[in-house]
């Protein structure tokens, strides 16, 4: 693969967005992504299972698999990997599996830490369940030569971060692999990572015009 025309898109937290304006416009332009699926658990009405406003449906989440995109694992309750047994991080990406499978959408087969928070043991744990890639942030390319697959540094794009999107590609280096992480487009729960859709479309009409494809993660095999 020419590392040069691609870019890896990434989306966490089951924004009901995603599948409403994102991946409509990735459809368009004919890109492919991996959205990163958990039944977040926050404080107040911020919970998956009653706040659809901010999170999608499972059929909304089946319907992104139908149409070609990766739906990959975030864990149950975007637990923080570091901070939990390695029987619990095994309960929580066995969970959000079991869903998948409910719901006729594919095995996830890449992960993406809830925060980027990682550990030696949360290594063991996936390369057990057999994950192929497992993304962190660090805002920094993939080294594919140097980097573990279970610890893909990704570049966590922002509205207030939006100049970092285009200076990843600059400065990218041959043989490097640009991955971005998205939240929200926009996120209304979670201000600090919400990227306003103008935003967002300027950036992926850019890598159109630049001859860029985006595409997922599992894509990088």
């Amino acid at each position: 693969m020419n590392t040069d025309s691609v870019v890896v898109l990434t989306f966490d937290d089951a924004v009901s967005n995603h599948a409403t304006f994102v991946a409509p416009l990735l459809q368009e332009l004919g890109f492919g992504a991996s959205f990163y699926i958990a039944e977040y658990d926050g404080e107040g009405t911020d919970h998956f299972v009653t706040d659809k406003r901010q999170y999608m449906t499972w059929e909304q989440i089946a319907g992104l698999h139908a149409v070609g995109f990766e739906v990959g694992n975030h864990t149950l309750h975007h637990v923080l990997a570091d901070r939990v047994s390695e029987e619990v991080l095994t309960d929580e990406i066995e969970a959000i599996e079991q869903r998948c499978v409910a719901h006729g959408i594919a095995w996830p087969t890449t992960f993406a830490y809830p925060c980027g928070n990682e550990s030696n043991e949360a290594h063991q744990v996936l390369a057990r369940m057999n994950y192929t890639f497992a993304r962190i942030c660090g805002d920094r390319p993939y080294r594919p030569a140097t980097d573990s697959r279970l610890s893909v540094p990704s570049f966590v794009i922002t509205g207030e971060k939006e100049a970092l999107f285009y200076q990843a590609l600059e400065q990218r280096q041959p043989g490097e692999v640009i991955v971005y992480t998205f939240h929200g487009v926009p996120d209304i729960n979670h201000p600090w990572v919400d990227t306003p859709p103008a935003v967002f479309e300027k950036m992926m009409r850019h890598l159109k015009v630049q001859g860029i494809r985006g595409i997922a993660l599992r894509d990088l095999r």
